[in-house]
């Protein structure tokens, strides 16, 4: 976290921390049982631990413990957490304006560090990137601080689940709390009708394909979401007015 020093100074640094402290709680209560999860799983304490500090990707994690825990085959293990941070391509697309400017390492470093969370505040807060260096320093600090209190609600939540892993029954559900929170942000995205379909395509996907084996209907949502938005829009007519948006 070397990489937040030289941030803290700028006020928005403490702006992006009380943002991301607004769902700390529910990304906490996730970590906690992701860490009891992959435990229980029949992962060693020293496994887990490396997961949760290599990995870093919460929902990559949740599609491969029950899978592991199934016996699944490695390559079906890999393409569903593939799969799964597919949307990473996305968010990277998306930053690489707001980051180009600075030594690949760097961008690297805080590529690890954004999460799903971190990337939607800092996209709603800035839809565009600065043209100044001092418009650039202050977006990458907001960045900076979302990412601090993201990364020390995650881990931090998730290693004291690996160390009370038998001291916290899964029937807890705290992992629900998780749920809500990015269900929450979720909501609050869907502001154009093929961001609509794509969620609503994807949760119909999911339930439908719900007996295949190995969490396999994850994979068959994320397939089906971005086929069909692939195909709207293939097919949707041109807007060259100010007001289109995806």
């Amino acid at each position: 976290m070397f990489l937040q020093k030289k941030y803290r100074d700028h006020p928005e640094y403490w702006e992006g921390v009380r943002e991301q402290v607004s769902v700390a709680m529910g990304i906490a209560a996730w970590g906690l049982m992701t860490g009891v999860a992959m435990v229980q799983s029949g992962m060693s304490a020293l496994e887990a631990v490396l997961m949760t500090l290599i990995v870093y990707a919460g929902s990559a994690q949740l599609a491969a413990v029950p899978m592991i825990a199934a016996g699944a085959p490695l390559w079906v293990i890999l393409a569903a957490a593939f799969c799964v941070n597919l949307r990473f391509v996305v968010f990277s697309v998306h930053l690489r304006p707001y980051m180009m400017h600075m030594p690949r390492g760097e961008r690297l470093i805080k590529g690890y560090l954004t999460g799903d969370l971190t990337y939607v505040f800092f996209a709603r807060r800035y839809p565009h990137p600065g043209t100044t260096p001092e418009e650039l320093g202050r977006q990458q600090s907001f960045l900076m601080g979302s990412c601090a209190m993201n990364y020390l609600s995650w881990m931090g939540s998730s290693l004291v689940g690996v160390a009370l892993a038998n001291a916290i029954p899964m029937a807890w559900g705290l992992g629900f709390a998780g749920i809500l929170a990015l269900l929450g942000v979720m909501c609050s995205l869907a502001s154009s009708r093929l961001r609509l379909v794509s969620a609503g395509v994807a949760g119909a996907a999911a339930v439908a394909a719900w007996a295949l084996p190995l969490k396999l209907n994850v994979l068959v949502a994320i397939a089906s979401a971005v086929a069909i938005c692939l195909v709207l829009e293939k097919f949707r007519p041109e807007d060259t007015g100010p007001a289109h948006h995806v």
